[in-house]
């Protein structure tokens, strides 16, 4: 199990993640196969509105209460 503190997944931030961003493309996964994001604070609004703009957005959920469904992948 890693201590490392996750991070935010847009580009060139450091910060530390508060949310995460569950995805899917339908062109690619199948339905239950979520992807996500974490976004700090600053970038949660920006990460969603480029998933949503693509209908590939599935759910926002504070990190501490995201709980992983199986067969989810976090993306960088």
């Amino acid at each position: 199990m890693s201590t490392e503190t996750p991070h935010c997944s847009a580009k060139g931030c450091r910060q530390a993640a508060d949310w995460v961003l569950a995805w899917n493309n339908p062109k690619l996964h199948t339905p239950e196969r979520l992807k996500t994001w974490l976004a700090c604070a600053e970038h949660k609004e920006h990460l969603a509105q480029f998933l949503d703009l693509r209908g590939f957005l599935k759910d926002t959920v504070p990190l501490a209460d995201w709980v992983q469904p199986p067969g989810s992948d976090r993306d960088a």
